[in-house]
């Protein structure tokens, strides 16, 4: 795999996430995602629960690029409620290794107002380098 996690010299290892990735390839960009089903149903109000069906949207756009998640260098989430992640971080870290694997990109988690679906509690958007050789 073309992909390289930056870790400086001296740096504890961060849990969840990478500080930053290098990576070669063909670059896959990925909308913001939220926690509905393909048929724009939110059926899940907890935020694990969106989370998961968020992270699996993001799969399943990768998938008609030809990628997965471990090509994924970059996400940035948008949270309505921080406590509300807080409370929910060890489900949301179970959800993310049932979906994602044991892959952590560069990530960074930004609380907001609001999100135009105001049923949504979550939404990732996301990038992707997938090699030039699979």
């Amino acid at each position: 795999m073309s992909q390289k996690i930056l870790l400086p010299p001296g740096w504890p290892r961060p849990h969840g996430y990478s500080n930053g990735i290098a990576a070669e390839g063909r670059m896959v960009f990925v909308a913001g995602q939220i926690g509905w089903d393909e048929s724009q149903v939110i059926r899940d109000h907890s935020m694990a629960g969106q989370v998961e069906q968020t992270l699996k949207n993001t799969v399943a756009v990768l998938a008609e690029a030809g990628a997965e998640p471990r090509h994924i260098v970059r996400m940035t989430w948008y949270i309505t409620s921080r406590s509300g992640y807080l409370d929910e971080v060890k489900e949301i870290g179970r959800v993310w290794r049932e979906v994602m694997g044991k892959h952590y990109p560069a990530m960074a988690v930004v609380q907001v107002s609001a999100l135009i679906e105001s049923s949504a509690r979550v939404e990732i958007e996301t990038t992707a380098v997938v090699p030039e050789n699979g």
